[in-house]
């Protein structure tokens, strides 16, 4: 009987009854631009498009301990400041929830807990005119309905349970944020159809070890999606970081092999990074390959690009690819940066610590163009960088953009002009 009651049935079809015509309207019209919450946190309100928007659902993941629910109180009691908050958790006690409050010296603020789990029971309390203007539910997959034998946590519970959040939420107009956990793959648990439910989906991402964690917009339908916030964990919680590009810069004494500074773009922001090489001899038949905050496939195809159009035979040999900070990198801008990188780990002669490198590497060795060169030139720039190497593009703007030295090369072979001059040492592609 209990999976005849979890069994889900297609409809044969529509029954004789006639519905209600739907009215059509045009794309152009009076209606403006949805209201939004801040929380005071300029981070997760940039992650957020600029704030919650009422009646929005907000789906938040990351890794167990990485700091979600240290976030959500903090913010909490931010948005409390404006407006009524709830914290409803089906994970901890309201001591518990408590003693969080007043390590993050948070006890003052008119947060609202709860520990519920019935979804029955959470509706019934919020579905009254001015119940709430923020709802947190943590987590998704602690909620049950009683009117399903499965148990919670199933797809099935996860589904019905944010589907019924979500419409009351929209038809309250409070902005509800669902915290979600992942599996050992780190991908969102339950249902797919959750991250197509919610109207936003943020993951917060970052070493445990590390006290840096990057917050990532993966999906917002009322800003713009791939957004990122950094923030800093101390004993006092998260603290948000103004300048992202100096974190992930290594500082160095003197000069140092195997090290590029690429200048990418997260979300609407530059961001410059440190991208670490080191190649070695291989002690097995099989070379290892260690890559950290990059596509390993993608290395891969470095590595290939840079044997059979430059003749730099790195397959023999041990390579270590590393992004500095913790972050990780998506875009193929970052090419010619790890192409440098291990050019210069090769050589064992340095880059200039002056010098910032971005463009796309094809399969033939030609250096493509990137996005927003402009924007990249200027935060290298603001950081006291004072050579830049990009690729060749035919429009003049890059080279209004700063005051940089800029080096266009077209294709792989031309890298060699990223290292230091030292007439005394040989080039690395000779």
């Amino acid at each position: 009987m209990a999976e005849e009651a979890t069994r889900e049935t297609t409809p044969k079809g529509l029954s004789a009854k006639r519905g209600n015509k739907i009215d059509f309207v045009g794309l152009d019209g009076a209606d403006q631009d949805p209201p939004r919450r801040n929380s005071g946190i300029s981070e997760f309100d940039r992650v957020l498009g600029g704030g919650l928007v009422a009646g929005s659902a907000v789906l938040l993941s990351g890794d167990p301990g990485i700091g979600k629910s240290t976030l959500l109180m903090q913010a909490a009691a931010n948005f409390a400041q404006n407006g009524k908050t709830v914290y409803i958790s089906g994970e901890e006690a309201v001591a518990q929830l408590r003693l969080r409050a007043r390590r993050l010296n948070l006890e003052k603020a008119n947060v609202a807990l709860a520990t519920a789990t019935n979804v029955r029971d959470i509706v019934s309390t919020l579905d009254s005119k001015d119940a709430a203007d923020v709802v947190i539910i943590d987590s998704i997959q602690t909620m049950y309905m009683d009117n399903l034998e499965s148990a919670p946590g199933t797809v099935s519970q996860v589904r019905g349970s944010a589907q019924e959040l979500i419409k009351l939420a929209k038809r309250r107009g409070f902005a509800v944020i669902l915290v979600g956990h992942v599996t050992k793959e780190g991908t969102i648990a339950g249902p797919r159809v959750l991250e197509h439910m919610v109207d936003t989906v943020l993951h917060f991402e970052g070493e445990r070890s590390h006290q840096f964690r990057i917050l990532r917009a993966v999906k917002n339908r009322f800003g713009p999606a791939d957004e990122i916030g950094v923030f800093e964990m101390s004993d006092r919680g998260l603290a948000e970081v103004t300048n992202p590009s100096q974190l992930f810069l290594s500082e160095h004494e003197g000069d140092v092999s195997g090290a590029a500074v690429f200048a990418g773009i997260e979300g609407s922001r530059p961001v410059l990074v440190e991208i670490q090489a080191l190649v070695a001899p291989s002690a097995l038949a099989t070379p290892r390959r260690a890559v950290v905050g990059w596509d390993s496939g993608r290395l891969a195809m470095i590595m290939a690009v840079l044997d059979a159009r430059c003749g730099l035979a790195l397959g023999p040999l041990d390579v270590y690819l590393n992004v500095a900070g913790g972050l990780k990198i998506s875009e193929p801008a970052a090419d010619l940066a790890v192409a440098s990188a291990l050019v210069s780990a090769q050589s064992a002669e340095a880059i200039d610590r002056g010098t910032v490198i971005f463009g796309e590497i094809g399969l033939s060795g030609e250096i493509r163009p990137v996005s927003r060169i402009d924007a990249r030139l200027k935060e290298a720039e603001k950081l006291g960088f004072t050579r830049a190497i990009v690729p060749k593009v035919r429009t003049k703007k890059s080279k209004n953009a700063s005051n940089m030295t800029l080096i266009e090369i077209s294709h792989l072979r031309e890298i060699e002009v990223i290292l230091a001059p030292k007439p005394s040492k040989s080039s690395a592609l000779g």
